[in-house]
């Protein structure tokens, strides 16, 4: 691949298969050392469907790519879908052949609405007939036509999948296999010989853009990422933003960071507003709504009608029954000095039920580990005095309406202060910048140090276990904190470190392959420990035995000595020891 660089003046908009992409980048297709600038924030925080980055969205994308290609050649009358690997192993639990018809269907994840999601299986069944973008209607059994072959593991990557379309008499019209590599990125492979392939990025809304253009500050490691900003007398988000906005205006980048910020308030609002029964068969019941109401109440003190975590309305207060002697009266209320840890688990039970139930989510850095960053970022702007909480009083999470919708009342496009200004620094306009301000550096840090991650081991379940998933998101949200809060450098590269370091050894292994259990509590504890890194290491001086650079490497030799059943495979753990009622 020429990694010659563009010229800064050259369009960055049109994809072009000789320049290298973050997918490559990700694959290791490209060294991380060889590109000439990092990824960027807009490949770190994308948004899609849930419940899988790597097994949802990236098949999502493939069908999508198949299907564009498919409409400069002759109508089909056959389709057939292979799944392989880890992607035939939990892909009906991950909803993988949904995705890929959808994808086939001509949505993209980012833009895809939720009817559409989750019409689509129910429509083919009672139709037998896909609809292809072009308006040509294929007949497709999704029974014998979408195969799952767990026990083949192509040689690129356990996360493969074919697609074939073919004419009346057989006769192969197209036929492409993919490699879904983490994070959404998918791979293309462009020659006939699956033991040897080769394979290119397939390109997305943002694949190319900017990655091949020279970076002011560029890193490729934990050591080289704090030299430069010594270097350049510049904070972590600072210097990624001065990477950022040598590709794109900074109208650009802040508009993205709105958007990325804003979809994760409205899915935590999303899933404290939802009950009912989380689908899939294990009949996991929805939580968040029900721990809504409760700590509305323990908060204000007002009794709040509620449902029960299955949906059903209970006409009682949903605090009733703790109030008994010995209850623990005080837990959660403004008396609680840790009552936003569980406000913190909200938002990432939340999040992560919305995800479970395939709707719209960020994929930060997965859709696996999607809650844990909302959620801390939920505290931040929640209950820290730098975004205009005021600690020891009752104020943080909105409660006026139960706290249907905590987060309702934060909205970094509410929060624009281009066109309003104040010179009173208490003033709501002026309270509402440093909030979005601060927003805007955390994601910025966590985007440093994702992309590291990405680059130097994986965040894969299917290839290191968990650790790369709910692992990397603890990460990159104790580093997003730490920065928010006014760490150096330093500080912030030992709090990534520190989250990192204690997630070392997770393994994947959802129960009946679903994004379930142990998935949603797991984001939960990744948050609060997250919090606790960030504030371990702002106690410090950013001085540490085990660096960041050290610590990933050991998480990339972790997931590569961990038995595959450990892997998002479901045949080990708890998927194995949990019994399925």
């Amino acid at each position: 691949m020429d990694l010659r660089p563009v010229a800064l003046g050259a369009s960055v908009t049109t994809y072009d298969p000789s320049r290298p992409t973050p997918a490559a980048i990700v694959s290791g297709e490209v060294a991380a050392h060889d590109a000439p600038h990092p990824l960027s924030v807009f490949d770190m925080f994308r948004i899609g469907i849930g419940p899988s980055s790597s097994h949802t969205v990236g098949p999502m994308r493939a069908g999508l790519a198949f299907t564009t290609e498919l409409t400069t050649l002759k109508p089909p009358s056959h389709i057939t879908i292979d799944l392989f690997g880890s992607l035939g192993a939990t892909g009906r639990g991950h909803s993988t052949d949904r995705a890929v018809l959808l994808g086939l269907a001509g949505y993209d994840p980012e833009t895809v609405d939720i009817e559409t999601v989750e019409s689509i299986l129910p429509a083919l069944a009672s139709s037998s007939m896909l609809t292809l973008p072009s308006g040509t209607q294929v007949p497709l059994n999704i029974a014998e036509d979408v195969r799952f072959v767990p026990r083949t593991v192509l040689p690129y990557h356990v996360n493969a999948l074919t697609i074939a379309a073919s004419d009346e008499d057989g006769t192969v019209i197209l036929e492409r296999t993919y490699y879904s590599v983490g994070g959404g990125f998918v791979m293309i492979q462009t020659n006939d010989d699956p033991q040897n392939p080769e394979v290119s990025s397939l390109a997305t809304s943002q694949a190319g853009v900017g990655i091949d253009v020279p970076a002011p500050h560029p890193f490729a490691s934990g050591a080289q990422l704090l030299a430069a900003c010594d270097a350049a007398g510049l904070s972590i988000a600072e210097l990624v933003r001065r990477n950022e906005e040598a590709v794109r205006p900074r109208e650009t980048v802040n508009a993205y960071l709105d958007r990325i910020a804003d979809t994760m308030f409205d899915c935590v609002d999303a899933g404290t507003s939802a009950a009912g029964i989380l689908p899939g068969g294990l009949d996991v019941p929805r939580r968040a709504r029900a721990l809504a109401g409760k700590l509305a109440e323990r908060l204000t003190g007002i009794p709040q009608a509620s449902t029960d975590e299955a949906g059903a309305s209970s006409g009682t207060s949903p605090a009733e029954g703790v109030r008994s002697p010995g209850a623990r009266a005080w837990v959660s209320t403004v008396a609680d000095p840790m009552r936003a840890m569980d406000w913190v688990n909200l938002f990432a039970l939340a999040v992560n039920e919305e995800n479970a139930a395939g709707h719209r989510v960020v994929t930060a850095p997965t859709n696996g580990a999607a809650g844990v960053i909302p959620a801390v970022l939920g505290y931040l702007v929640t209950h820290c005095p730098e975004t205009g909480s005021t600690p020891g009083v009752a104020a943080g999470p909105a409660t006026e309406d139960g706290a249907v919708t905590p987060l309702a009342h934060i909205r970094m496009t509410m929060e624009d202060s281009s066109e309003t200004s104040s010179d009173d620094p208490a003033s709501p306009e002026a309270c509402a910048a440093r909030r979005r301000a601060l927003v805007h550096d955390f994601l910025l840090a966590a985007t440093a140090i994702g992309a590291l991650i990405k680059t130097n081991a994986s965040i894969a379940g299917a290839e290191v276990g968990c650790q790369g998933e709910v692992g990397s998101a603890s990460a990159m949200a104790a580093a997003g904190l730490a920065q928010a809060l006014g760490g150096t450098p330093q500080q912030v590269e030992n709090a990534a470190e520190i989250a990192m370091e204690h997630s070392l050894g997770l393994t994947c292994d959802p129960v009946a392959g679903l994004v379930q259990v142990p998935c949603i509590e797991r984001n939960a504890i990744a948050a609060v420990k997250a919090i606790n890194a960030a504030r371990m290491a702002l106690w410090g001086d950013g001085r540490h035995t085990v660096s960041l650079d050290v610590v990933i490497e050991t998480m990339r030799q972790t997931g590569n000595d961990m038995l595959s059943k450990y892997k998002e495979t479901s045949e080990g753990g708890l998927a194995v020891n949990v019994v399925e009622c």
